[in-house]
């Protein structure tokens, strides 16, 4: 009886074992598979809306809620033979890599979103990462701009991490060309933000293309808001421009005292000072013979109908011209509705999927195409200001 009891014990635990290691396997290869939509397909956004970049997430804010207006007005996102809502859960990560981390889980974990679109910067976003890789839920950064950003450091690519906008290398490339073909400079000085990724990276790439002198190249942080010891020593050296890759915040400051001191040089920068906000700052008078990189360009409706639509529906809505951050942030969740349809599925794994194969994608930042290492493949556009107004547009291939 004893022997027979063993055995039995035995088989029972062996029982067990496998069917724990079976519920192990069942519940890894569950959540392999990601999220899937309910009776509506939960976008969550993950975005700076306080802390210092809150003028960026509030912008994309803007921008991802009238796509998801626009969208939802239409009847939804057609899946296979229905269509679905978008039910859009938005959350502050603070501009707070720690909190871009957890608000992520929650995200993906607590709500159950099937994709996201945020973080606004490269550092939330990079936080961001292995918890999306986790759940398997795609994120679409419609402004995260550091190289690697979608790459893991052996180089392979992130499977569920997109962005809407270009690369620092790509922008800063392109600066450099503008400036050598275009302005014809032959001697230039540098101002970085070296406070980021996004200034630093911007200016090794300028570097690395430019032909021309570099005469100066000098550095300011985050929140610097006197710039004449530098601009002062600009003025005793030959220029024929300044490249300063930066933000509205202080790119707006160094425009306006560079003019107070005289020099008249072209001053180039970055998507950053795609804002109003940088004439308001600098002065519009001072805000001219103004340079900068965009993804949109405020003159697009002119050969874009679906920017023309953007521009009148974001000026109906918020009474002012739209940014270029918000108009990068209705294309992302654009590039989500068309990997949806794509795929036939609102399944997170399947809409990455989608997102990888996305070619010829119309949207208002002009036709995109995702490369191999979910970057976008469209046109670059350079403005210009005059008086604190775009006055010329060049586009750049």
């Amino acid at each position: 009886m004893k022997k027979w009891e063993k055995q039995t014990m035995k088989i029972a635990a062996l029982g067990a074992m496998a069917l724990t290691l079976a519920g192990c396997a069942t519940a890894k290869s569950s959540s392999s598979q990601g999220n899937n939509p309910g009776k509506t397909i939960k976008i969550g956004v993950n975005m700076e809306l306080s802390g210092s970049a809150a003028g960026y997430g509030e912008q994309q804010k803007q921008g991802i809620q009238l796509a998801v207006k626009k969208i939802n007005k239409s009847s939804g996102i057609k899946v296979g033979g229905t269509k679905k809502k978008i039910q859009l859960v938005i959350r502050d990560n603070k501009t707070s890599n720690t909190t871009a981390a957890s608000v992520t889980a929650q995200l993906v974990n607590n709500d159950k979103v099937v994709a996201v679109v945020g973080p606004a910067t490269t550092s939330a976003g990079t936080a961001a990462i292995p918890n999306m890789t986790k759940a398997a839920v795609p994120s679409v950064s419609p402004s995260a701009t550091d190289p690697d950003y979608t790459l893991q450091k052996s180089g392979k690519v992130q499977k569920y991490i997109f962005r809407a906008c270009y690369q620092n290398n790509f922008q800063g490339a392109t600066a450099a060309t503008f400036v050598t073909k275009n302005l014809k400079a032959k001697r230039v000085a540098i101002l970085t933000d070296n406070s980021s990724d996004y200034g630093t990276g911007l200016t090794k790439a300028f570097k690395k293309q430019y032909r021309g002198t570099v005469v100066s190249s000098q550095t300011f942080q985050e929140g610097d808001k006197d710039f004449n010891a530098i601009l002062t020593a600009l003025k005793h050296k030959k220029i024929d421009a300044i490249y300063a890759p930066g933000y509205y915040s202080e790119i707006g400051l160094i425009v306006k005292q560079a003019r107070q001191a005289g020099i008249k040089a072209p001053i180039v920068g970055s998507d950053g000072m795609a804002d109003a906000k940088l004439a308001q700052i600098a002065g519009k008078s001072n805000a001219t013979n103004v340079y900068y990189t965009t993804p949109f360009s405020t003159k697009a409706s002119a050969t874009n109908k679906v920017a023309s639509k953007f521009m009148s529906a974001y000026k109906a809505k918020y009474g002012s011209t739209a940014p270029t951050f918000s108009a990068l942030a209705y294309d992302s969740v654009y590039m989500i509705k068309a990997a949806i349809e794509k795929e036939g599925s609102a399944n997170s794994v399947k809409i990455a999927d989608g997102l990888a194969k996305l070619k010829n994608f119309k949207g208002v930042t002009g036709t995109t195409t995702i490369d191999k290492q979910h970057n976008p493949e469209k046109t670059i556009s350079i403005e210009q200001l005059t008086n604190g107004v775009v006055s010329k547009v060049y586009n750049v291939k």
